[in-house]
């Protein structure tokens, strides 16, 4: 276990520009690195991480941890594909996330700040949309998002507090219809949060809903 908590967090550092030793990388058992999380680059316009290597406040959150959203079904955006209005800042303090870390507003510009992710949709449908978020005391218990889907757009206040219901890191926001194409998206905004609190901005994710087979009535 001590293994996999190391290999997590200097996956990390190298990809958030904290520096470690090479000799440190040939000691730890290899097989448990993602080699698609290693490939994930940080947000270029993302504040760095101001916290060192392996500086977390609860390591047993580490296994919820997802190393790349190529392990998650549906449609996976992370917050390195996603366009970032005013400044957010990389984090790992708190897991769990997906990919390299998380962002946070870091309790400033309160109303001027977003996160906005553009899935390229592949075919029309409904979709189960949810977004991941870390959670404590210190994030906020009113954090904005907006979906604009096929029929409008949607206001949803979310509190990151909260535990996600999901694998500890996703919570579900609803199902709503989405047309082929990009035309949709999820933004989620800093207006109207607590000052002395954060909100959290990691990745969502769209999941098909099945439409059941329809069955015509049988004729005599």
């Amino acid at each position: 276990m001590i293994g996999e908590l190391h290999c997590v967090n200097v996956s990390k550092a190298l990809l958030i520009g904290k520096p470690v030793r090479a000799l440190f990388l040939v000691l730890i058992p290899l097989t448990i690195f993602s080699l698609e999380a290693l490939a994930i680059e940080p947000h270029p316009d993302a504040i760095p991480n101001s916290h060192q290597a392996g500086e977390v406040d609860v390591e047993a959150n580490l296994q919820y941890v997802i190393a790349s959203p190529a392990e998650l079904d549906g449609i996976v955006l992370d917050e390195t594909e996603a366009t970032l209005v005013g400044d957010w800042q990389y984090s790992t303090h708190t897991p769990p996330y997906v990919g390299i870390g998380y962002l946070h507003d870091m309790k400033s510009g309160k109303g001027e700040k977003s996160v906005t992710w553009q899935p390229n949709f592949p075919e029309e449908g409904n979709y189960e949309v949810r977004i991941s978020h870390c959670y404590n005391i210190r994030r906020s218990t009113n954090s904005l998002i907006e979906i604009e889907h096929a029929d409008g757009t949607a206001l949803i206040r979310i509190n990151q507090q909260e535990v996600p219901e999901h694998g500890r890191l996703f919570r579900t926001l609803g199902t709503f219809r989405f047309q082929k194409g990009n035309s949709g998206k999820i933004v989620i905004r800093n207006d109207g949060t607590e000052k002395n609190k954060v909100v959290i901005a990691d990745a969502v994710q769209f999941i098909k809903i099945k439409e059941e087979a329809k069955t015509s009535e049988s004729r005599d």
